[in-house]
């Protein structure tokens, strides 16, 4: 598994995926293979989407990658994602963002949110709450938020998350249907100024 994750690491920087080295760490530290099902994971470090249950999906390496260099994320910072999987995405943000920092997921799916809580008590990550609702809603409780990611496609931006994203936050959602674009927005004087990142399937 450990030589499959660093052949997997040197592929995505390779690529341009991973540029940063608080990224590669991340994704050095993170066992995805805590985060698919037992008889995946001999396919924990392929580059590929892979069922999770409930109809839902594990997102490829190279996406997870993506979106994380995308955020610009540091340490200390408080973070909103909406649809928790099964946790790695969330897994990986957290160390990140480090002890200093916390995560802070929502999942519509019962029981993919109950796995979810079950695999980051395994991987040893602390600094994750994770909670079950509609995730267009956001968590105004903890708002606001310093980034704000969306795994899943929507037609557009939710207006709550636009308004728990802090002055100067980052928000990174797939926009559109089957093809989507991969929509990164930064708050300046309260509104959103968009820019598409690419596709995303």
């Amino acid at each position: 598994m450990k030589e499959d994750k660093e052949v997997l690491i040197e592929q995505l920087k390779r690529y341009g995926y991973i540029k940063s080295k608080r990224v590669e760490q991340a994704f050095l530290s993170v066992p995805r293979e805590l985060f698919v099902p037992g008889y995946l994971r001999d396919y924990a470090y392929a580059d590929t989407p892979l069922e999770i249950g409930s109809g839902q999906t594990i997102s490829a390496p190279h996406m997870v990658a993506i979106m994380c260099e995308a955020l610009e994320l540091t340490e200390g910072q408080r973070v909103l994602e909406v649809g928790a999987g099964s946790g790695y995405h969330a897994a990986v943000v957290a160390k990140i963002v480090g002890d200093k920092g916390h995560v802070y997921t929502v999942e519509r799916i019962l029981e993919l949110a109950e796995k979810a809580k079950t695999n980051l008590k395994k991987a040893g990550v602390e600094n994750v709450t994770v909670t079950v609702g509609d995730g267009s809603l956001g968590l105004p409780e903890h708002a606001p938020y310093d980034r704000i990611y969306v795994t899943c496609a929507a037609p557009s931006i939710p207006p709550p998350l636009e308004e728990q994203l802090k002055e100067n936050g980052i928000i990174l959602i797939p926009v559109g249907g089957t093809f989507c674009k991969l929509v990164k927005g930064v708050k300046v004087k309260g509104k959103l100024e968009t820019e598409e990142l690419g596709g995303c399937a």
